[in-house]
């Protein structure tokens, strides 16, 4: 499908009518049946690109794939193919039902787009061979003249020609709450596009004939619904897992190697060698990861549903907890999107409610209810009381004012209402006041607030319809200013998220003078607001440097809205995207989060990963730190096979070549996986200290292995002592030392979780009771199996006690140690 270049209509409101008409090849009286045609064969259907559906099968596939997925899976092959068949099945379960929850939670992209096909038009009323028509909106195509009235909504980006009273609502394109006047004309600046209609907006007032400029994809809303049909990235924690499955395939992979060739080259038996090498593969794969992390995740999804946040992507819960910049629409979220009176003002600018109470009648009784009027009714609704209607002149788009002639408590009295600098000029007063009453306007407008005027005066004569020529003599009666006012608890909200290192910036659609004084009043830096047109003149490395010291972007289009989110990560940074609008779909989609509100447009809804039934900041607030709890769970699993498990493989390792027997026998040491992974079960249900959650939390694999360099030797470092007791101090024989081994092995493994569980000291931050039972459990299944005939047939021998007492202190002093370590191993900082 080809379209107008960008250079011709990227910003075609600033073309004339005839210019553009020459472009596009067309004449402003629409086209013939024959020419429609031929350009739809040309520009295409007036559709969205169709999304990229990636089959079950091949979704599958690329998860099986993932390094990790990959380990586990060869892993519990080789354990079938070794004997252990019950132990290699419950790890291919494990990866077989973790693959197929994420493949059923993906695919939200995808109907994302088929939303947002769905909520344009059906149908358009354009003019072929030279009469106005209803046709599939499908077939719209640029040159078309187009009719929209009232309650329509705009099927193509397009230029006015012609427009009566006509107003639309752009809301959900450009966050602006207020309904916007469009007429035919030239622009007044680069940025005003009062003289084009864009797909997506709803005509709410008037009717217009409008010049089709772009259509499908080339409009403002089909870059949404493209960048939504775009593959999705993979997150920070998917990034981050694919990560440390690598580093655990390395590492497995080089063990194995050396153990084998080691032991061979010593003229070790070479299927004991084999079978002791995979046993070792095993017992080093983290087989309980997806499931622990999956379970983990479950229950982060359930408590997040109890704080109002329905979760739609199950990694997206650790990437909310791992976030350090949130980007957030205005209109919604930060402000509650609904136009309130705040001030009323005298002709001297003094507060006084004359004038809101006479707009207020002007309101009622005038038959518009714009948004503003039903502001004015709602905020002195009892100024009606005793006024009835007795003439009128309906607000004229052209004049911007209109009046009403009303009875009651002051007699006969005609009210007028509009724009400031209409209305000003048809009252009694001299040219220094009405500046004075502009500049009002101005210095109320750079607080964010929208005015209206009003002036009236006594009706003498008989009761009748009002005329334009009536207006005249009027008094100013003063202004009424609007707000869409931010919500009572943002600017704690966005306090509380600085405060656990989440910094927040706002990024709208709506003008930046409004923008600019929105994050003052929610305590965000307010001093620099970046425009629209600003972000266009920076390249993507200059946008990179300026989005660090900006808070607030204003008149922003929704690839702007992306770009920086882009930026942002560019820099290092996590980022978050709350939007409810369609021209938050792409910043949406391009977030490392996205998160979207009860209520928000359908694609919205779809294009995020989150959605909030309450739009309010302290919800995010509190999704934050279920994100932090969560992913600090996950750790916990990964830090005791980074502490006990990996330095309990690779002292095994080592005695394998030292000794010149086996240290452990491969059954043995796949019982060690099992129960050890038993024994951790019960982590996604643990407490979560809050000096966990106080900062965002980021897998860092620097971290993890500096963890893993402290702790796992430090298990080493035990075990070999314990090896000395064995042979020099108790002279065990091979079966003992075995069985002595074992039970040491465990226990350091699952009792070294309630020292790295928490950051303080583990008597001041009890476990879960789920966590104590399954671990205890566990352990004490370990140390009673070689006193029970089944330890037999696993070749374990009941130990002396004097053996068991040697053993008991060892571990402890090993747990006084992993202590002591500990604030070296987890150092306070975004992952500590």
């Amino acid at each position: 499908m080809t379209q107008p270049s960008n250079n011709q209509a990227s910003h075609f409101w600033r073309l004339s009518a005839e210019a553009l008409s020459a472009q596009l090849g067309c004449s402003l009286h629409g086209l013939s049946a024959a020419a429609a045609d031929e350009r739809l064969d040309r520009f295409g259907p007036n559709t969205d690109a169709p999304p990229r559906i990636e089959g079950a099968a091949r979704a599958i596939l690329r998860r099986l794939l993932e390094p990790l997925s990959l380990i586990l899976l060869v892993a519990g092959i080789i354990s079938m193919l070794t004997g252990d068949e019950i132990g290699g099945l419950i790890i291919v379960l494990i990866l077989a039902l973790s693959i197929g929850l994420d493949t059923i939670q993906e695919g939200h992209a995808v109907r994302a787009a088929e939303i947002l096909r769905r909520s344009v038009a059906l149908k358009a009323e354009v003019s072929r061979d030279g009469a106005f028509v209803d046709i599939d909106v499908e077939r719209v195509v640029p040159g078309d003249l187009l009719r929209v009235r009232a309650g329509d909504i705009i099927p193509a980006d397009t230029l006015i020609l012609e427009s009566t009273a006509f107003t639309a609502g752009e809301a959900a394109l450009t966050g602006e709450p207020y309904p916007v006047q469009k007429r035919a004309g030239p622009c007044a600046g680069p940025d005003d596009t009062s003289n084009a209609l864009f797909r997506g907006a709803v005509a709410q007032t008037g009717e217009a004939i409008a010049l089709v400029v772009r259509t499908g994809r080339d409009t403002v809303f089909g870059a949404a619904a493209s960048a939504l049909a775009e593959a999705q990235a993979p997150s920070p924690f998917e990034r981050d897992l694919r990560e440390f499955g690598l580093v655990i395939a390395r590492a497995t992979l080089a063990l194995v190697l050396v153990v084998l060739t080691i032991r061979v080259v010593f003229g070790r038996p070479v299927l004991d060698s084999l079978l002791f090498a995979v046993a070792l593969a095993v017992g080093l794969t983290p087989e309980l990861l997806p499931m622990i992390t999956t379970v983990t995740l479950s229950r982060g999804a359930l408590r997040m549903a109890g704080r109002k946040v329905i979760v739609k992507r199950l990694a997206a819960i650790h990437d909310l907890g791992a976030m350090t910049v949130l980007c957030t629409d205005k209109t919604g979220t930060l402000t509650s999107a609904e136009i309130t009176l705040a001030r009323s003002l005298d002709a001297a600018g003094k507060d006084d409610a004359r004038a809101a109470r006479l707009g207020a009648i002007a309101a009622s009784l005038g038959g518009d209810r714009g948004a503003l009027d039903a502001a004015l009714v709602a905020g002195r609704p009892e100024a009606c009381q005793g006024w009835t209607l007795a003439g009128r002149q309906a607000f004229d788009f052209s004049r911007r004012l209109g009046s009403v002639l009303a009875t009651g408590p002051e007699g006969a009295r005609l009210i007028v209402k509009g724009a400031p600098e209409a209305v000003l000029e048809l009252c009694a007063m001299d040219q220094r006041s009405r500046e004075a009453a502009m500049a009002r306007v101005h210095a109320l407008a750079t607080k964010g607030l929208r005015t209206v005027a009003i002036a009236s005066r006594a009706w003498s004569g008989a009761l009748r319809e009002v005329e334009t020529d009536d207006e005249t003599d009027l008094v100013f009666e003063g202004l009424c200013a609007f707000a869409d006012p931010p919500k009572p608890t943002a600017a704690a909200a966005i306090a509380r998220l600085a405060a656990g290192g989440v910094r927040l910036k706002i990024l709208s659609g709506d003008d930046p003078v409004v923008v600019k004084r929105l994050a003052a009043l929610v305590g965000l830096n307010a001093e620099r607001v970046l425009s629209g047109a600003d972000i266009a003149e920076l390249s993507d490395e200059a946008l990179a440097v300026q989005v660090r010291s900006a808070d607030a972007f204003g008149r922003l289009a929704p690839d702007q809205k992306s770009r920086i989110v882009k930026a942002l990560q560019a820099g290092g940074e996590v980022v978050g995207f709350l939007g409810d609008g369609i021209n938050d779909a792409p910043a949406l989609k391009a977030a490392d989060v996205g998160l979207s509100v009860d209520g928000a447009t359908g694609v919205a809804q779809a294009a995020a990963d989150m959605i909030l039934l309450a739009s309010d900041l302290e919800v995010v607030a509190d999704g934050v730190e279920e994100g932090r709890r969560t992913f600090a769970n996950i750790l916990k699993y990964v830090r005791m096979g980074a502490s006990s498990n990996f330095g309990n493989m690779l002292s095994m390792a080592a005695a394998s070549i030292a000794l010149p027997f086996l240290p452990m026998l491969p059954t043995q040491i796949l019982l060690n996986n099992l129960l050890y992974d038993l024994s951790e079960l019960g982590i996604p249900f643990d407490r979560v200290s809050a000096q966990a959650t106080v900062k965002p939390q980021v897998w860092s694999m620097s971290r993890l292995v500096r963890f893993a360099a402290i702790m796992g030797p430090l298990s080493s470092v035990f075990d070999f002592l314990t090896f000395g007791a064995l042979l020099y101090l108790f002279k065990a024989s091979p079966d003992e030392f075995r069985t002595a081994w074992f039970v040491e092995s465990m226990a350091t493994q699952i009792l070294v979780i309630f020292v790295i569980r928490t950051y303080g000291r583990p008597w001041h931050n009890w476990p879960d009771p789920v966590l104590a039972a399954s671990s205890l459990i566990a352990l004490f299944a370990a140390i009673a199996l070689p006193f029970t005939p089944l330890g037999t047939w696993f070749g374990f021998v009941a130990p002396p006690p004097i053996m068991m007492a040697g053993i008991a202190l060892l571990v402890v002093v090993y747990l006084a140690c992993a202590e002591l370590l500990k604030p070296f191993a987890i150092r306070t900082g975004p992952t500590g």
